[in-house]
């Protein structure tokens, strides 16, 4: 992902020494500029009478594009002079940063920076600002990471408008939760949805380069372990149908892709798309959920734009008195396997041979995320947990003997009937470590609430 850009500009009276000001102000730069934050700064502004601080700062302020606005209050500023570059800025997230003072001589010496941000925080959301209020406790450290945090939101929110997600087919299976009204994607979380249609991909498919099918055909037995061989056809089918979706994503610049599965890909094509998934992830390098969930694809590119990490989906199994027993039935991105990548040729039901993932999947401290709608009212559900290996387990219906598929057994912090009560669809949206905050964060920034 490119670098978070930032608008930075500090203020403090003009009666306040302009060496504090700019000493103060330096700093906080310095600080955001050691995260990897891209800075456009202006000089400090005053409330000069004439207005000519005010001035400057929207001139060289307005000659960038950022994601987030930062408005460094070291020290006592009326608010007007805040507002008027502010206001200019609007349509922009915001942080409310306030500084804090330093001891010197035994005695500690302030600022009054949190004067100026307790007159403006109200004023700020009564006029419809979206912006993090964040100050800094008395001779504390400058709270860096929660101001990293928002801009990582900032700039998610930023990528989603520009976001592509196609989407080959619709509606797998009939299902309800997996549809989405575009108009309101579009217009609250930004990312547009293309559908393209599978016959488009197999007149594709008869029209691609032999020798790149067989390339990518006899690359793939030492690229991933397989538990058996697979017949060639099986392979053959996986590289085809890769390469017509892959050159669609290059054609249409797709983020995120999604197809129909059972009732496209299994059923009139006669394979399981997982490997297409797989070298999706791995060659392509978009976001890919299957069944044509739409929504789940959205959560995908927001979990991959706050932490940067690829954002695996999982679907439930079995509910646990404390968690839940979360796996599936195709496929996981080689990012999030524990070991080698590991495939089993094998059939479900009455579906011809497909390529099943069974790879070991990786444990530890796990965030669980979905984006779901009601209307037009989008909601973020959240969760945290600890993610182990289950012990032995598989799902009825695959050829015997039924392999393990890959999974995790989560045990979530606080009330998990709670979470159960607001479950908001079969698939959800992995990441690793805690990320609530910077999705909290980004919820704020897009105006949906959080369960």
């Amino acid at each position: 992902m490119r670098p978070i850009r930032a608008g930075f500009v500090g203020f403090g009276e003009v009666n306040t020494p302009r060496e504090i000001i700019e000493r103060k102000c330096a700093e906080a730069q310095r600080a955001l500029a050691a995260e990897g934050i891209e800075l456009v700064a202006t000089a400090p502004v005053s409330d000069d009478p004439a207005g000519a601080d005010v001035a400057r700062a929207i001139a060289e302020l307005s000659a960038s594009d950022f994601d987030a606005l930062v408005l460094c209050i070291a020290g006592w500023i009326p608010s007007h002079a805040v507002i008027a570059v502010a206001d200019v800025f609007r349509h922009k997230p915001m942080v409310l940063w306030g500084l804090t003072g330093w001891t010197e001589g035994g005695r500690f010496i302030t600022t009054a920076d949190q004067a100026a941000t307790t007159a403006l925080r109200k004023p700020m959301v009564d006029m419809g600002y979206r912006f993090a209020y964040i100050a800094t406790p008395k001779g504390a450290p400058l709270p860096v990471g929660r101001v990293v945090s928002y801009l990582t939101a900032a700039r998610a929110a930023a990528l989603l408008r520009s976001a592509r997600i196609g989407s080959m087919g619709y509606r797998d299976m009939r299902l309800y939760g997996t549809m989405h009204d575009g108009v309101s994607l579009r217009s609250r979380i930004g990312p547009e949805v293309e559908c393209f249609e599978m016959l488009e991909m197999t007149q594709t498919i008869d029209r691609l380069d032999p020798a790149a099918v067989s390339e990518l055909c006899e690359e793939l037995p030492s690229r991933w372990e397989f538990v058996r061989p697979p017949q060639p056809a099986t392979l053959e089918r996986t590289v085809r149908l890769y390469l017509a979706v892959s050159g669609k994503v290059r054609e249409r610049g797709y983020q995120a892709v999604t197809l129909i599965d059972v009732d496209g890909v299994k059923k009139l094509l006669g394979f399981a798309p997982a490997g297409v998934f797989m070298l999706l992830h791995e060659e392509a390098g978009v976001c890919t959920v299957p069944e044509n969930d739409i929504l789940g694809a959205v959560t995908q590119l927001v979990t991959r734009y706050l932490t940067g990490q690829v954002g695996a989906y999982m679907e439930f199994y079995e509910f646990l008195e404390s968690g839940m027993l979360m796996g599936v039935p195709d496929y996981v991105p080689t990012e999030v396997v524990d070991g080698p990548v590991t495939v089993l040729p094998t059939a479900f039901g009455d579906f011809g041979e497909g390529l099943l993932n069974v790879s070991r999947v990786k444990t530890g401290r796990v965030t669980l995320a979905r984006l779901t709608s009601s209307g037009d009212r989008y909601e973020l559900h959240l969760a945290t947990g600890t993610a182990i290996t289950p012990g032995p387990w598989e799902e009825a219906g695959w050829v015997p003997p039924a392999p393990q598929l890959p999974g995790l057994e989560i045990t979530l912090d606080g009330d998990a009937e709670a979470f159960f009560q607001n479950v908001a669809s079969q698939h959800y949206i992995i990441s690793y470590g805690e990320h609530t905050q910077v999705f909290r964060d980004l919820a704020g920034i897009l105006e949906v609430g959080v369960v």
